[in-house]
């Protein structure tokens, strides 16, 4: 990373850059940032719930599900790469960058929890396309849900419980919990720490 020290990188320089290297990184500030690794098992089942579900509800439809591989752009300056959303953009078959994101999902991890929850997602509202953010809590069934409305003010809303799903109207879609979290074993909150 010495080459990145010191200068102030554009998207298109910090994109070129990445490309080919090992790793995953973001572009924060101007400045290429590697992201944490060491997902649990639990958080990589959830994810690949979520992108599961989003591929077989946009089946036959312009949208298409990404991966983390693919960035957000949320200024001109900075890009991040959540764990999963959905881009209703013109699409390229080399795109880096998701053209026009709806829908944004970040899976909560310990370690960046607090900042997921204000950094980030005051950077994902401040995208124009999204509509959508949800942040899924990996330790219970629960959703925080994030919609743009009709005038471009945001409201929150929780989802909780495997019977309950997360309704995404950008997209005419929903996600049952129980399938986001199908096959996960939630921690025992009853026993003494």
């Amino acid at each position: 990373m010495s080459e990145a020290a010191g200068r102030r990188w554009s998207v298109e320089a910090f994109l070129a850059w990445q490309e080919g290297r090992e790793g995953r990184y973001e572009l924060v500030a101007g400045t290429p940032v590697k992201m944490m690794t060491g997902a649990t098992v639990r958080h990589c089942d959830i994810v690949l719930n979520v992108l599961g579900e989003l591929r077989q509800r946009m089946k036959g439809k312009p949208c298409r599900p990404f991966t983390a591989d693919l960035c957000v752009q949320t200024s001109d300056w900075q890009v991040r790469r959540p764990d999963a959303g959905v881009d209703c953009g013109k699409r390229d078959a080399d795109d880096l960058i998701a053209r026009e994101p709806v829908l944004i999902v970040e899976v909560l991890s310990p370690s960046t929890r607090d900042f997921d929850r204000v950094g980030k997602l005051a950077e994902y509202k401040a995208v124009p396309s999204v509509r959508t953010i949800l942040y899924v809590e990996p330790n219970r069934p629960e959703v925080y849900v994030f919609e743009r409305g009709a005038y471009g003010a945001w409201q929150e809303s929780r989802v909780t419980g495997l019977e309950a799903s997360v309704v995404v109207p950008a997209l005419g879609i929903d996600l049952p919990l129980a399938e986001i979290f199908d096959g996960i074993a939630f921690p025992d909150r009853s026993a003494p720490v």
